[in-house]
């Protein structure tokens, strides 16, 4: 699969993004966006949480889902084209992206949806799968994190858990991005130490 690029930035797979969601379900891709883009992006998502624009997260589907602390401590805001030259420039990055994956996977993918999420000290959230029982649309999880100058004991890794496998520990650094079947696996934000900053989203298949 050849590199993709991105306004002139470019991400070149580790193994591809085809190889790794056909063999292993998913993958992880470090510089997937400029620095400065990643910064620009996390200043949004700190400054809408001080506006109070960010809501508690719910656990499940519809139009009022659950607000669970003890399974789920993030807050969220959804993303929407024109909100912002970053938040424009970051869709653009996704919307190649799906038609990629589209390409070389045929899977039918028909938008994106993404949301801030934005987990304070102390939060974590349970494990889980992405796709809902009475809504199987959401088809490949896709994570960018926002975090500069993460260390270890800062804790907030992603916490795969590959059926038949070892689980895998993705730490939250700037511009890292790990992608999976939404369905098929597992997974969980381990307990932060500082605030942890990311844009969660999902490639959708028609209904």
């Amino acid at each position: 699969m050849p590199a993709i690029s991105f306004d002139g930035a470019l991400a070149v797979p580790g193994p591809s993004v085809v190889d790794g969601l056909c063999h292993a379900g998913w993958v992880m891709q470090d510089h997937f966006i400029p620095p400065e883009l990643s910064r620009q992006l996390a200043a949004e998502c700190v400054q809408s949480m001080l506006n109070g624009n960010m809501k508690g997260a719910g656990v499940g589907s519809g139009h009022a889902p659950l607000l669970q602390p003890e399974i789920r401590g993030d807050h969220i805001e959804w993303l929407e084209t024109g909100r912002s030259s970053a938040c424009d420039r970051y869709l653009a990055h996704m919307e190649t992206l799906r038609q990629t994956l589209n390409r070389e996977l045929f899977l039918g993918l028909d938008e994106y949806e993404s949301h801030f999420a934005l987990y304070g000290p102390g939060a974590f959230y349970r494990a889980h799968l992405d796709r809902f029982r009475d809504d199987d649309k959401r088809t490949v999880s896709v994570v960018l994190y926002l975090n500069e100058d993460w260390l270890p004991e800062h804790g907030g890794a992603l916490r795969l858990h590959p059926d038949g496998g070892p689980s895998v520990d993705i730490a939250p650094e700037a511009g890292r991005m790990a992608m999976f079947l939404s369905a098929e696996l597992l997974h969980e934000v381990l307990p932060t130490a500082r605030q942890r900053l990311s844009i969660a989203g999902w490639f959708r298949r028609r209904g």
